[in-house]
């Protein structure tokens, strides 16, 4: 069984020991417990949470980017008057077929 040891403020300590206590456990056994929820995929909350534990776990997860926004209607109007202006693939098929 391995041991560590680290430092932190004095006053997370406290809230520590009195987490430990309202839950009837050694400090110990609650860091132990804490660390336990913090890394088994399986004490996650959802089958979501679970899948994307396990893939982050395997090194399988991406992690997002930043959030995706809806283009701007002007540049989607103006990309769709340009998308129409092509030959239509019919005349193309047509021409080939000679």
């Amino acid at each position: 069984m391995a041991q560590v040891t680290w430092r932190l403020p004095d006053e997370l300590m406290e809230r520590v020991r009195a987490a430990a206590a309202a839950a009837d456990r050694s400090v110990n056994e609650y860091l132990t417990r804490l660390a336990e929820a913090a890394t088994d995929p399986d004490l996650a909350g959802d089958d979501a949470a679970r899948t994307r534990e396990r893939l982050t776990r395997a090194g399988l997860l991406v992690p997002p980017g930043p959030p995706r926004q809806r283009p701007d209607p002007d540049a989607v109007a103006v990309a769709r008057a340009a998308a129409g202006r092509g030959t239509p693939l019919s005349e193309l098929v047509e021409d080939d077929r000679g």
